[in-house]
């Protein structure tokens, strides 16, 4: 493997565990659930056919049924397209075609015995005239001056079309039409005067061989009813059904009667489907707090703040989904970018999956969920400690970058005209910067609320300005210069181990403001005044250097200073042994008691004195920066009482601090290492090298010593 992973026992779950588990995850499944599940009672609307629609009414949910309406206009339609049945059949096509076929010989044989006859042109006419009566007088003129080889191609033509057009379907309600088409049917090259003689003769012979059958009729019609499929119509969820101020109209009506938009039932399906999801993601994020994050697991105001933060997040959403556009202005990175800031990038990161998967989930779209999570993932990458402005500037830059990346993404895979793509481009811009101001704007807020100490707060603690260090400056000065000292210290140390070096640095700087209540108990207060413990007991004396731990505490929560900071006060002494006074008690009680110093008599008075009263009562540090802080304050002091500040010299002090210290187990209780402990050693030694550095010594310097040291010889004379 390329990578190693690191071992790390995994907690016991404890009963306090579990019930800690239970409460947050209640709270928050019931908060997710009843968020998510705003529309599972969808708004009723008692609405009829032709009323203004209220408000724009949208599908709380996906529905498929079968529209009467629609399926009684496919069946009016299947119906309507059925032609109407007729009798007619072949047979009866050549019964009627034999009958007119008849009657036809019938009506042209005195026609036939005129131009058959010999006869004169006069004879001939009148012959024809009362032959055929019924004929108008163009048309008997037609036939008149026909010759008989005219007349018998003629009264052929008019037997054929005759025929034909009887053995096929001529139906009653078309007759006439029919009777009017024969001269049509008659060879083109005919004259048209003929046409128009043979039209009148065939006209009243053609007779209808095909009646309306309404048996028949009927019967198609309820086939064609029965054949007809029930219209399906599907109803996505979101669709907009009916407009705002728009007419409802039956189809629209059934939709909503479909969704029973009527009755406003909810949707039991629906809210298990939320509660599931919830419950998932929660139990999940929870299970990597505990495992992953136990500092975090363990503080009540920490689970409420990401409880909040993803709730309010997810509210959004939910408000504003089913819409194109206005999702994608909402600031979720501002999320990633305040827990990053209060919390940490690693929980940033998971809460922003977590609240990617719940955005995909509410918009039912995998790009406001590749949205979400890329915008806000490369948001915390950007923002880095976000201790400075100008880191949420970039922030908002890289998150528009990849914000109008992903939408152009989703635009290449997909389908979006111009005017789509760009209004995104303008959401993403706005919902980046947006994130950007909500995060400024909130922290320092969020911060105070849930206890949460920011580096903002840590920078302005840091200002000289503020009251107690002005008070540590001017009641003791001493006590000041030192905090300054182990500040540097710290802040070096912390950057050597990759701990947080403005909180050590800050921490370092009100770690002793117990002593203001006692100044001159303090040797670096004393200046020209004499040690007020040479008057005291050893145990009076570590009830004295005990107190500065307690009145420090309390002087931290007079002046409102955070948490965070106040832990650091009983923390930088630990259990600490005061070697000094331990010693000094041990002293007086082997002289007390007669012994002789380094008898077996004198050891067994000396171990007789009760250790643990000149102990700090702690805790031993809980943090990397309270262990920095604990070994800078005891490098700071022993390597100031040196009276050589060469190289070997501080090397050997900090060194014997450090190994005090751990050999101690003032280590036990927070995750340094021996690698750490070692670049922490080369940390002080650097720092302690600068801060002591030869000077030059001037001449002048040289003389003003040697006069006050002939002043002081004359002053003892």
């Amino acid at each position: 493997m390329l990578a190693t992973q690191s071992r790390v026992r995994l907690p016991a779950f404890t009963r306090r565990d579990g019930l800690r588990l239970a409460i947050s995850a209640s709270i928050l499944i019931v908060a997710l659930t009843a968020i998510l599940s705003i529309d599972i009672i969808p708004t009723a609307y008692h609405v009829s056919v032709g009323d203004i629609a209220p408000a724009t009414i949208r599908a709380p949910r996906a529905v498929t049924f079968v529209s009467a309406i629609l399926t009684t206009q496919a069946q009016d339609a299947a119906v309507a397209a059925v032609p109407p049945q007729y009798d007619y059949t072949p047979q009866k096509g050549d019964l009627a075609a034999a009958r007119q076929t008849a009657e036809f010989d019938h009506i042209v044989a005195p026609v036939d015995a005129a131009f058959g006859a010999v006869l004169s042109d006069a004879a001939r006419r009148a012959a024809l005239a009362g032959a055929m009566p019924s004929l108008s007088a163009t048309a008997l003129a037609t036939l008149q001056n026909l010759t008989r080889d005219q007349w018998t191609n003629l009264r052929d033509e008019m037997r054929q079309v005759l025929d034909t057009t009887e053995q096929g379907e001529v139906r009653d309600s078309e007759l006439i039409p029919a009777r009017l088409a024969l001269p049509q049917a008659l060879p083109p090259a005919l004259p048209a005067d003929q046409r128009a003689l043979a039209g009148e003769i065939m006209e009243p012979l053609l007779i209808a061989n095909s009646s309306y059958d309404d048996a028949a009729t009927q019967a198609a019609r309820q086939a064609a009813l029965q054949h007809t499929t029930p219209v399906t119509v599907t109803v996505k969820q979101d669709e907009v059904i009916v407009d705002q101020g728009h007419s409802i109209s039956p189809t629209a009506l059934e939709k909503i009667q479909a969704l029973g938009l009527e009755n406003a039932q909810p949707d039991p399906a629906k809210l298990a489907g939320w509660l599931l999801l919830s419950a998932l993601v929660v139990a999940l994020l929870l299970g990597w707090v505990w495992r992953y994050r136990p500092e975090f697991w363990h503080r009540n105001n920490a689970l409420l703040l990401v409880g909040l933060l993803l709730a309010v997040a997810v509210l959004a959403l939910k408000l504003t989904a089913g819409r194109s556009l206005l999702p994608f202005f909402i600031p979720v990175a501002a999320v990633g970018l305040l827990l990053t800031i209060l919390l940490d990038s690693g929980s940033a990161i998971v809460v922003l999956a977590t609240l990617s998967v719940l955005a995909g989930a509410v918009s039912g779209t995998v790009e406001l969920s590749t949205y979400v999570f890329l915008g806000g993932l490369v948001g915390i990458v950007a923002l880095y400690h976000g201790d400075r402005f100008h880191h949420f500037v970039q922030a908002a830059v890289a998150m528009a970058i990849v914000n109008g990346a992903v939408v152009a993404i989703f635009t290449l895979l997909g389908e979006r005209d111009l005017t789509g793509v760009l209004q995104l481009w303008g959401a993403s811009v706005a919902s980046a910067g947006g994130a950007s101001v909500v995060a400024v704007g909130s922290f320092a807020v969020l911060g105070n609320l849930f206890g949460i100490t920011t580096s903002f707060q840590l920078l302005e603690l840091a200002n000289p300005s503020q009251p107690l260090l002005r008070r540590l400056l001017l009641e003791t000065p001493g006590t000041y210069h030192h905090s300054l000292m182990v500040g540097n210290l710290a802040e070096r140390a912390a950057e050597a181990i990759g701990a947080d070096p403005l909180l050590g640095r800050v921490a370092a700087y009100y770690h002793d403001i117990g002593k203001l209540a006692n100044p001159t108990a303090f040797i670096e207060n004393q200046a020209n005044i004499g040690n007020v413990h040479d008057l005291l007991t050893p145990e009076e004396s570590t009830a004295v250097l005990k107190a500065h731990v307690a009145n420090g505490i309390d002087l931290a929560y007079q002046y409102g200073l955070p948490k965070a900071i106040i832990a650091f006060i009983p923390q930088h002494h630990g259990t600490a042994l005061m070697s000094y006074f331990y010693a000094k008690a041990q002293e007086q009680a082997v002289a007390a008691a007669g012994a002789v110093p380094g008898s077996p008599e004198a050891e067994a008075v000396a171990t007789s004195i009760d250790q643990a009263r000149f102990r700090h009562a702690g805790p031993k540090p809980q943090s990397r920066e309270a262990a920095i802080l604990m070994l800078a304050d005891g490098v700071e002091a022993s390597v100031r009482s040196l009276t050589g500040h060469d190289e070997a010299s501080i090397r050997a002090m900090v060194n014997r601090i450090i190994r005090e210290r751990l050999e101690d187990g003032q280590f036990d209780e927070c995750d340094l290492t021996l690698r750490d402990l070692e670049r922490i050693r080369e940390a002080f030694v650097a720092q302690l090298l600068g801060m002591y550095h030869r000077r030059i010594e001037y001449p002048q310097n040289k003389v003003v010593e040697l006069e006050s040291r002939r002043t002081v010889g004359a002053g003892r004379s």
